[in-house]
């Protein structure tokens, strides 16, 4: 359901009868004024590449799951959303999904082929850190990919041109428009030496796309802290000093006028 109120019905159908989508128009419900104007994505989307399937859900353009129909289970983007994650009182509903999807992939792709356009977006990366950077404690590097379709990527992390393992699973998601979004994230330590790169291939025509990650406006935490308190010092002397002229200044006896 969107933002005026309305409903998609998904009917099942067997393969051999013709398919046909429409809006059903249901009443617009009273909502609070602060639970207007937001948006849930359930989004399903198949397709003759990798993944072949996938499952997003967003609100307001902000993942929260994705379907990991190898484990026929959802996975939470963030930690904090894990015990929304168990339910899954509608894993069928979501493979049935998943199987019409194919069968549309198979039916009726091979006679659209060529016949009409075939949309591409160039991804664009970008490289940030998810906590404020300081030198030698833990942090993690996100990689954003936005314009992306159709979602077809692999995202690879480098340390000064070393390939990095480790790094976990590429969140891709619908966003308004009909385009995806992905994240990627690397758990890391930084150091002021630092180069990495988030190489983001698109697997529909190899286009390669890459963000570099160096350290800037930064200092070493133990180096910041001897700056703050010498800082903290020398104010505190500066002080003094003042205190002791303006003493002196003030009880300096009258002159005769």
């Amino acid at each position: 359901m969107g933002q005026n109120g309305r409903i998609i019905w998904k009917i099942p159908l067997p393969p051999n009868v013709c398919f046909s989508g429409y809006w059903v128009k249901a009443p617009t419900p009273m909502w609070p004024d602060d639970l207007q104007n937001h948006t849930f994505l359930h989004t399903v989307y198949c397709q003759d590449g990798s993944p072949s399937v996938g499952l997003s859900e967003a609100y307001d353009e902000d993942q929260l799951f994705f379907f990991d129909f190898s484990q026929n289970t959802r996975v939470p983007r963030l930690p904090e959303f894990a015990d929304w994650a168990q339910e899954q009182g509608d894993a069928p509903a979501i493979l049935f999904d998943k199987e019409f999807c194919e069968w549309m992939i198979q039916q009726i792709g091979p006679k659209l082929d060529g016949k009409i356009p075939v949309s591409r977006g160039f991804p664009i990366a970008e490289v940030f850190t998810l906590k404020p950077l300081e030198f030698g404690k833990p942090n993690t590097l996100v990689c954003f990919v936005s314009n992306l379709f159709p979602p077809m990527l692999t995202v690879n992390w480098q340390h000064h041109s070393v390939p990095v393992e480790g790094f976990g699973p590429t969140f891709v998601s619908a966003v308004d428009g009909l385009s995806f979004q992905a994240f990627s994230y690397l758990n890391f330590t930084p150091e002021p030496s630092d180069i990495f790169s988030c190489i983001v291939t698109h697997e529909i025509d190899r286009y390669t796309a890459i963000a570099y990650w160096v350290p800037r406006n930064a200092l070493p935490s133990d180096l910041l802290e001897n700056v703050l308190c010498g800082v903290a010092f020398g104010l505190g002397v500066l002080g003094i000093i003042v205190g002791i002229v303006l003493i002196i200044y003030f009880r300096k006896p009258c002159s005769g006028d």
